[in-house]
């Protein structure tokens, strides 16, 4: 049966309608999905990646980096950019709120705040309180999205209401259970210079612990052929004996083992060699008062002749106290083992002897297994809608002694055979990282937005500058050492004048003691007139100027997106090439040599060397296209609300990213 002439025109009305609403339909940026899209967002701390010495992008396409190439065929990539001043917390805070610090608050790690005293921070920058605004996770969740956060610097105290946060940074929460070193009382008085640099940001647990050795009077359970040497090494609430034992039957002083026991009395549990890690012991551990399952790994780093010992003990990295729900930490534990998740420490410990450095490929490669198992291990355990990871092994490595200086040919540790080793160790840790990448691209939805970026990079560092030896060398700061630890006191009644980290001096002429509060007044004035001009004027023995930029705080907005209410009276910008050191000591040099080799921190981002990747997939995102200009990391937050569906908050001063849409 035919169609009437009335339906045929009616039909034919139909159909230029539609194509008339089509054709007048605005275009717009969003996926044609119809199901929710998930997200998976990796972010390795210290990721650098340039076209010139970290070309990423081409290692990839040469086959060392598959899973990097996957993302990169099948997506759009390219290199963000930071925010001054580079600081690991000030980033994440960046890239997970989509605006600078400014707005969202954070300007460094430790800060301090008018109100209270400077000899301690009074807002921790990796702490989730310092936020002024929401991360993407408390907008992800308020739209409904079950998210789980691994590691995420900015992240504890939790903020999640439904979710899992599992281990932030440094976020005064639980019990971190930090890896500490353990070595006799002897060795501190070659250490002592080190002073603050045992200290976990200067302030906290000591990271290497000097402890007593004396000869063993109840251990007899293993062989020695010159008298036992005993140490208990006590942290976390737990004790372990160390006994130092001689196996050579050479006829001479030849300490060689290490027997690890929990009782001066008690059988060995483990008799380790010189660079032998044990296995992990499963312990009791106590956190204020409370006692909990644990974990430890021990290793001899080194044993000398004399019986002298460097001892590491890695302490499980999860526990009931740094997980939400508590439950999360056995489930993850019973399932992939112990945690590795920080390799090293900050300060640095894994630096003072050649021993030191294996010790850290090894807890490199630990943490790296762990965060691959772990990405795997969420997905099926877990089913997040949104699931972001950091790992901080990159920034450890490429900040620790043994790497940059080798790989950076304006250093002059730099040769040709060198460099080579040294990009061979990054370029494995590297895989580490992609082959986390892979086990998170096992659980393509194809629903699911893919991404990797980092919060900055790292370049070479050189020389330290000691602005605190300058300072007190023209008696605006004055303290004491302890003759035992190197450690210093500050006099703050008398001290007009210091430097704390990251890049901030605080002036005051008439003391720092007490309630910090920012002065003015004539003699204000001309303190910080000759502060100013003490900097401008700083050189190195040859003629370089160490400080690229000092700005006042009323003209730090010029320059830099950092928030007035949380910086110094000072801000400076530091020079390619140094780093420096809030440490004072008698000897008042201002300038030495760095025996860490790698630094981030208060440099012009655009630096070359300071940008991160960007790579991202998924649904709404084209395929194999290369952004033809850098981004900038408050870019990255709303791009991904905006292919979510999500509604960007109006706090957010990034741009949608619109030349990667489809």
């Amino acid at each position: 049966m035919g169609f009437s002439k009335t339906a045929y025109s009616i039909l034919i009305l139909m159909s230029i309608l539609i194509l008339s609403s089509c054709q007048t339909q605005p275009k717009i940026s969003e996926p044609k999905s119809i199901e929710p899209i998930k997200l998976y967002w990796f972010i390795p701390d210290g990721m650098r990646a340039d076209p010139e010495l970290f070309n990423i992008y081409k290692w990839a396409e040469e086959g060392k980096l598959p899973n990097i190439k996957k993302m990169i065929d099948n997506g759009a990539y390219g290199y963000s950019i930071p925010d001054f001043p580079s600081h690991t917390p000030v980033n994440f805070a960046s890239l997970l709120t989509g605006a600078h610090p400014n707005v969202h608050g954070v300007a460094d790690g430790p800060m301090h705040i008018e109100g209270f005293p400077l000899n301690k921070p009074s807002v921790a920058g990796f702490s989730s309180v310092a936020k002024k605004v929401s991360p993407i996770w408390t907008v992800l969740e308020n739209a409904g999205k079950k998210v789980v956060l691994l590691s995420m610097p900015g992240s504890t105290p939790p903020e999640l209401k439904k979710g899992v946060t599992i281990r932030g940074r440094w976020g005064n929460w639980g019990s971190d259970d930090a890896a500490l070193i353990f070595e006799p009382k002897e060795k501190q008085a070659e250490m002592k210079d080190v002073g603050a640099g045992f200290k976990l940001f200067y302030l906290g647990d000591t990271l290497t612990k000097f402890v007593d050795s004396k000869p063993a009077e109840n251990f007899h359970t293993v062989k020695s052929y010159n008298k036992i040497k005993e140490a208990k090494l006590s942290a976390h609430g737990l004790d372990i004996y160390a006994f130092i034992i001689d196996s050579s039957n050479d006829g001479k002083v030849n300490y060689d083992k290490v027997a690890f026991s929990f009782g001066e009395d008690k059988p060995a549990f483990s008799i380790s060699n010189q660079g032998v890690w044990t296995d992990w012991i499963q312990v009791n551990l106590s956190y204020n008062g409370q006692p909990y399952a644990s974990n430890i790994k021990m290793k001899v780093i080194k044993v000398w002749n004399d019986g002298t010992f460097r001892i590491r003990v890695l302490y499980n990295n999860l526990n009931k106290f740094v997980t939400e729900p508590e439950s999360v930490a056995k489930e993850m534990t019973d399932e992939l083992g112990p945690m590795v998740d920080f390799v090293d420490n900050f300060p640095p410990q894994l630096i003072y002897e050649p021993e030191d450095k294996q010790a850290f490929l090894d807890e490199a490669q630990m943490s790296l297994d762990y965060h691959k198992n772990a990405a795997d291990f969420i997905f099926n355990r877990y089913h997040p809608d949104v699931f972001l990871q950091d790992i901080y092994t990159p920034n450890q490595m490429l900040t620790s002694r043994w790497w940059m200086r080798y790989i950076d040919p304006q250093s002059p540790d730099y040769s040709k055979d060198k460099s080579t080793d040294a990009m061979g160790d990054v370029l494995k840790m590297y895989q580490g990282l992609d082959a986390i990448i892979g086990e998170a691209l096992k659980h393509d939805d194809g629903n699911t937005i893919f991404v990797l970026s980092s919060d900055h990079g790292i370049i070479l560092q050189r020389r330290v500058m000691a602005l605190n030896n300058l300072f007190a060398s023209k008696r605006w700061l004055k303290y004491s050492i302890n003759p035992e630890t190197g450690e210093t006191k500050i006099d703050w009644n008398n001290t007009q004048v210091i430097y704390l980290q990251t890049n901030n001096i605080y002036i005051n002429p008439n003391g720092l003691a007490g309630p910090y509060k920012r002065a003015s007044g004539k003699a204000y004035e001309q303190l910080r007139s000759e502060v100013i001009e003490s900097l401008v004027s700083l050189q190195d023995s040859d003629g370089t100027k160490p400080l690229a930029k000092v700005m006042t705080w009323e003209d730090t907005p010029k320059f830099t997106e950092l928030p007035t209410d949380r910086i110094g009276d000072l801000v400076f910008e530091v020079a390619i090439g140094y780093g420096f050191s809030e440490g004072v000591n008698p000897k008042l040099a201002v300038f030495y040599d760095s025996l860490t080799s790698g630094n981030k921190q208060a440099y012009d981002p655009k630096t070359n060397g300071m940008q991160t990747p960007f790579v991202i997939m998924g649904p709404g995102v084209k395929k194999g296209y290369k952004l033809n200009i850098d981004i900038n990391h408050v870019d990255q937050m709303p791009t991904l609300l905006m292919l979510m569906n999500i509604s960007i908050p109006d706090y957010v001063q990034g741009k949608v990213l619109e030349q990667i849409l489809k």
